[in-house]
């Protein structure tokens, strides 16, 4: 009954120029029948000119009316989806738990509403997906409606801003106008605002009057999602953005808008294994491929990069003219998505050689120095302007760098500079963007980090140029350069020690042009040796607290050892006393045995005189 009487509120004006027309033509029908003959033909010879003009007349009217004062610039078409034509459910949504379990408890509170009501909750009016681009925010949404079954409307951000005045905010009453609509024949309906920080930033205010139609259609969505008139409809608003949350309105972020926040973070090391899994079900896999070391080379990526991989391997695939994808094929697909397309440059044998001999120094002092990072791939094709690469990757998901990492990548940046200058004695041009990325990482661990050597700690980038003296400048471009030198130094020892691994990865690199990590771990198998990773010994460099403070724990442990020899001396002394007091007591007694023993036999003697007298 409430679709029927819907259908009549939608479709009035249609049926009325129906039914009037229907009226006209009987009325018409029956002048004729009352006329005469020539009258009648009369009639009837001018009709068809009397249509034709008339239906001019009513096109050029119709279309003012249907654009001035039926929307006009502002018109929005958005039919509904239904939840079953949309059939994505939570099991095809790949990774992310946290934000699955936040959005099946509201599924979960929108199936059981009234249950919610009898204990005087509130239902979630609106949900904010946040997160990094390519990770499933629409997906999701999809999802939650599937699972919900409600009907589902979906609308960018970018559709409420036009030129004209007042047509954003137009179109945001038309939007919720249908989905009030359609709450009321369904029981419920989601609005999916995708990159809804294009009309959900933060309002600005100008005497000029600049931002105030962009104010003007977010005061009308917040109007809409919480007003007056928004009670009692049972719409959901769920919106996605990629930007950071504090670019948002807090007008739209405070309870009562957006009740739920969900934060979508990249997948995590099984989750991509998962995705792996479930696009790789897709194309014909073979069985070569390992899912797990996939998932580890592919650190920090999103499940649409992911998707994306796949899909490249499957057209490398192809042109190679195979009937399955293999491990090279999703290789060489991640070298296209990650480091671009191959391009064919002609160069020298000389520069060819050099190029090779400096990857390899980079590999080398890589495989060898760096405690967290792993060689996936050196290869000397030109791929994004480069000339050759060492492609390597964390052994696990790591979020902050300590200072021995950092130390670690300013010395590897500085391998292909130190292998080229042992082997040839001069250096080439190709070291620039080496030598970039090291005075950076060596800058921001002296002026931001306080990874210094002389133990100057603070952010000193925080401080005005001005208010900072020359001196203190001086003092920390100081560090910068003592930490580069100490790097240069470590990576040449490392590399002259070790100049036949160089050498032989060098004409490896030559004759293949690529070296996988398994080819690599060979190579050094070959000369015997591992990668050991240390955390303080191969860096070398110090801080003055830190060498202040081993020196004062060598002074403890020094002033420690001095005060237990002094102990162990007196007791010595102490013991060697009381030997020496036992040795004069034996020495006294001894005497005195002898004195008793000579006065016994006098004791007897005198005993017998006295018995011979008293007898």
């Amino acid at each position: 009954m409430r679709k029927l009487k819907m259908f009549f509120m939608d479709h009035w004006g249609k049926m009325s120029i129906v039914l009037a027309t229907i009226v006209l033509i009987i009325s018409f029908v029956v002048l004729l029948m009352r006329l005469d003959s020539y009258g009648r033909n009369t009639m009837l010879a001018y009709i068809p000119m009397y249509i034709l003009m008339g239906a001019i007349q009513a096109i050029v009217f119709v279309g003012a009316y249907m654009f001035f004062f039926s929307g006009g610039f502002s018109k929005l078409k958005k039919n509904k989806v239904n939840s079953s034509k949309v059939n994505v459910k939570f099991s095809d949504v790949i990774g992310f738990e946290n934000a699955k379990k936040e959005a099946l408890e509201v599924v979960d509170i929108i199936k059981d509403s009234s249950r919610v009501k009898k204990i005087g909750g509130k239902l979630v009016k609106g949900i904010l997906l946040m997160g990094p681009p390519g990770c499933g925010k629409t997906l999701l949404a999809k999802a939650i409606a599937t699972e919900a079954k409600m009907p589902f409307i979906s609308i960018a951000g970018s559709e409420f801003v036009e030129v004209f005045v007042g047509v954003g905010a137009s179109r945001v009453r038309k939007l919720f106008k249908q989905a009030r609509k359609l709450a009321y024949t369904e029981g419920s309906c989601i609005v999916f605002i995708d990159e809804i920080d294009v009309i959900g930033r933060g309002r600005t205010f100008s005497y000029m009057g600049g931002g105030e139609e962009t104010n003007s259609t977010q005061n009308q969505l917040l109007v809409e999602m919480d007003g007056l008139e928004s009670a009692g409809q049972n719409i959901i608003v769920i919106a996605a953005t990629n930007a950071n949350e504090n670019v948002l309105d807090k007008a739209l972020l405070r309870p009562g808008r957006f009740d739920r926040k969900i934060q979508i973070t990249l997948p995590t090391l099984e989750e991509r294994e998962d995705i792996f899994k479930y696009y790789l079900k897709k194309v014909k896999a073979g069985t070569d491929i390992d899912v797990r070391k996939l998932a580890s080379y592919t650190k920090f990526k999103s499940p649409a990069e992911i998707e994306n991989i796949v899909k490249e391997a499957a057209l490398i695939s192809t042109r190679n003219k195979k009937n399955f994808v293999d491990m090279d094929d999703l290789s060489l697909a991640m070298d296209r998505v990650n480091l671009g397309l191959e391009t064919q440059l002609t160069m020298t044998k000389r520069e060819k050689e050099m190029t090779a001999y400096h990857e390899a120094g980079h590999a080398v002092a890589l495989y060898l120095l760096h405690p967290t990072d792993e060689i996936f791939k050196a290869s000397l094709k030109s791929r994004g302007g480069a000339l050759g690469l060492v492609y390597h990757t964390p052994r696990e998901e790591l979020h902050t760098q300590s200072k021995e990492e950092l130390i670690a990548d300013i010395i590897v940046a500085l391998g292909g500079y130190a292998a080229e200058k042992i082997k040839y004695g001069t250096t080439s041009t190709g070291v620039s963007s080496d030598f970039h990325k090291a005075m950076a990482i060596a800058n921001a661990m002296v002026w931001n980090f306080g990874m210094g050597t002389r133990g100057l700690v603070g952010d000193f980038t925080a401080i005005p140029k001005d208010s900072m003296s020359s001196k203190l400048k001086e003092e920390l471009n100081t560090e910068t350069m003592e930490i580069m030198n100490t790097c240069l130094n470590k990576v040449n020892e490392c590399l002259t020690n070790d100049w036949a691994i160089v050498e032989d990865m060098a004409q490896e690199m030559l004759k293949k042009e690529e070296l996988t990590y398994n080819e690599v771990e060979k190579l050094f198998e070959k000369h015997g040796k591992n990668k050991v990773i240390t955390t303080n010994e191969y860096i070398g460099i110090k801080d003055s607290s830190v060498k202040e403070e081993s020196e004062n724990k060598a002074e403890i442990q020094k002033t420690g050892n001095i005060k237990e020899e002094q102990k162990k001396e007196e007791t010595e002394k102490e013991e060697q006393k009381t030997e020496e007091l036992k040795n004069e007591d034996q020495q006294q007694e001894e005497p005195k045995q002898e004195e008793q023993k000579n006065e016994e036999p006098k004791r007897e003697e005198t005993k017998e005189e006295e018995t011979k007298t008293q007898e």
